[in-house]
């Protein structure tokens, strides 16, 4: 009953408009309605006036006359449902006019509710009531998330369409923020809706409390809240009135991040989930409703390719890269059909012996127009557009075929790594595809190893251990890859079938010189070799290098001081290069 009765005292909030040509009919139903608690009323007496105070004064319902000079409400009425800004506004007809014939058309036209003058006024206050409480549920299922009860996208741009006219006419500065979760898809996929709901409601708690004035740190209350949604999936848009400079708006941004990153703790668990934000200035960087909002998607957007958990103010060099960006994923789209990918293999090295043992397939793109196209350019691309899943699949297959020639040539019968990308990982098929490579191209499964990244097992580690054990079964050789850049701990890397510890090659770089790097290196050969591991250093470049591996027992390298990738046709040559020695 309580809850009832606060429903009820809210509907007491709402803008009643009243147009009628009389000023006493006005006059008497607002005391009745001040008397029933009701509070904010705009009453029109020149009918030519009701449209236009409509548009500014979005009542929340419409109590019309009919019968009235130089426009009558019918005429209003069918105006109102032709106008997308009034089309919703409930509208009580009371009319002095009730046959059936005015009744009908004014209730084809739209009209909510239909009164006879004289009103009766607690008939008035029942139907006032029952209009208001419909209207506030309608409103509530089109203009609300039912997940996290934050406004909808609709709802959004409506207010900030409205806030935007007070920004102009005001020439107040305001500042919209586009948030979307990093690695959202991941968790929702591995973990399942289940959670990722309940981060979705968490994250949008968080949110809410940053919207408060009194809690943005270093922005002055403006005397009024900001505007919070979630417009799409994972992603939520905030407006902000008052704040127009990047400090400002640098630390309000770092406030949501912070708040973000807090972990959630959900069925006893923790978890851990980060956030980008793009963000957009009025007047400064549009002031047009689409503008701005375009111009914090593709803020937002090189923030989460730069990194997780940062955020980035909008410029016009963005659109530039982001036109860039999009031709080259057209391009790459159709770089499979078009036979334009490659593989490049860069050879592995035994430390001891000085001789090639493996090759690791890395993926090039040779484009008729733009030439050889760095992958720290194209990959990236790839991953976001949902694209490394065939173009792995494609390098898995090529990298069979070629290890099989080279041994049909009598060539040494090296082992083939090739990396694993998270969509490919994450996929039921990927077991089939690797069958399927292996049978189609003659590869005995022992001349494979499939590399993947520690950020890529980790992020479902009970999972990935079923699909690297399944994997293994198979005979191929699994190997991870830049260890040290991500967050595996000993407790979960033990459980891994793993056969092969790369080192990242940011660690190597260091060596023998830093000191820190020198221990971290020291530590991940230790510690491999405890867990039975091969070791193999990316990056190796001086002898120096080199000298400090051999004497801590790492047992393999890569790197330019011995070859950087080559194409197949130099492969012959290298393998019958002088053995390399510290």
């Amino acid at each position: 009953m309580k809850e009832i009765a606060r429903q009820f005292e809210s509907l007491k909030a709402a803008t009643i408009m009243m147009v009628d040509d009389e000023p006493t009919t006005l006059e008497v139903l607002e005391e009745f309605l001040k008397g029933e608690g009701y509070r904010n009323f705009v009453t029109i007496t020149d009918s030519r006036r009701a449209l236009d105070h409509a548009r500014s004064e979005a009542p929340d319902v419409l109590l019309l006359d009919l019968m009235m000079p130089h426009v009558g409400g019918l005429e209003i009425l069918r105006a109102m449902r032709a106008d997308h800004a009034l089309e919703h506004v409930p509208v009580i007809i009371l009319t002095s006019s009730v046959d059936a014939e005015t009744k009908l058309e004014a209730l084809e036209l739209g009209a909510t509710d239909f009164l006879g003058k004289p009103v009766d006024p607690s008939e008035l206050a029942l139907r006032l009531r029952n209009t208001l409480a419909a209207k506030a549920y309608q409103d509530r299922l089109a203009n609300y998330d039912a997940l996290t009860g934050l406004p909808n996208r609709r709802a959004f741009l409506e207010r900030l369409e409205r806030a935007l006219r007070r920004a102009r006419a005001g020439s107040e500065p305001c500042c919209i923020f586009q948030l979307g979760l990093d690695r959202f898809k991941q968790i929702n996929d591995t973990l399942g809706n289940a959670v990722g709901d309940a981060i979705l409601r968490g994250v949008a708690e968080r949110l809410e409390r940053v919207v408060r004035p009194g809690d943005l740190l270093g922005v002055p209350a403006t005397g009024e809240a900001g505007t919070l949604s979630r417009i799409a999936g994972d992603e939520f848009s905030l407006l902000l009135p008052g704040v127009g400079s990047v400090e400002r708006g640098a630390r309000v941004a770092q406030r949501i991040l912070a708040s973000v990153a807090e972990p959630f703790s959900i069925d006893g668990k923790e978890l851990f989930v980060t956030s980008s934000i793009g963000i957009a200035l009025f007047p400064d960087d549009g002031e047009a409703l689409e503008t701005l909002l375009g111009n914090a998607g593709i803020a937002m957007s090189h923030a989460k390719q730069e990194r997780a958990n940062t955020y980035r103010f909008y410029s016009p060099s963005l659109n530039a890269e982001s036109a860039e960006r999009l031709d080259l994923e057209g391009r790459l789209r159709r770089a499979l059909e078009r036979e334009e990918l490659l593989l490049h293999y860069q050879p592995k090295v035994d430390i001891r012996t000085g001789r090639v043992v493996g090759a690791e397939a890395l993926m090039r793109w040779q484009h008729p127009e733009l030439g050889l196209v760095p992958p720290g350019k194209f990959i990236p691309v790839a991953e976001d557009s949902g694209l490394m899943a065939p173009m792995g699949e494609w390098a898995l297959r090529a990298a069979c075929r070629q290890a099989t020639a080279w041994h049909a040539a009598g060539l040494p019968e090296v082992r083939i790594s090739v990396n694993v990308s998270s969509l490919q990982f994450r996929s039921d098929a990927l077991p089939g595809i690797v069958a399927s490579a292996l049978e189609e191209s003659g590869l005995e499964p022992k001349y494979l190893v499939l590399e993947l990244t520690e950020s890529v097992i980790m992020e479902n580690p009970e999972s990935a251990s079923r699909m690297l054990q399944q994997i293994k079964r198979m005979g191929l050789g699994l190997s991870i890859d830049d260890f040290g850049t991500g967050y595996s701990s000993l407790s979960y890397l033990k459980r891994f079938p793993l056969d092969e510890l790369k080192i990242d090659r940011s660690f190597v770089k260091g060596v023998p010189h830093d000191a820190d790097d020198a221990a971290i290196v020291s530590a991940i050969i230790g510690m491999a070799h405890g867990l039975g591991l091969v070791v193999v250093a990316e990056g190796v470049e001086t002898r120096e290098q080199l000298a400090f591996l051999e004497e801590r027992g790492c047992e393999e390298f890569q790197g330019f001081l011995f070859s950087r990738a080559v194409p197949p046709a130099e492969w012959e040559a290298l393998l019958a290069r002088d053995p390399i020695r510290p």
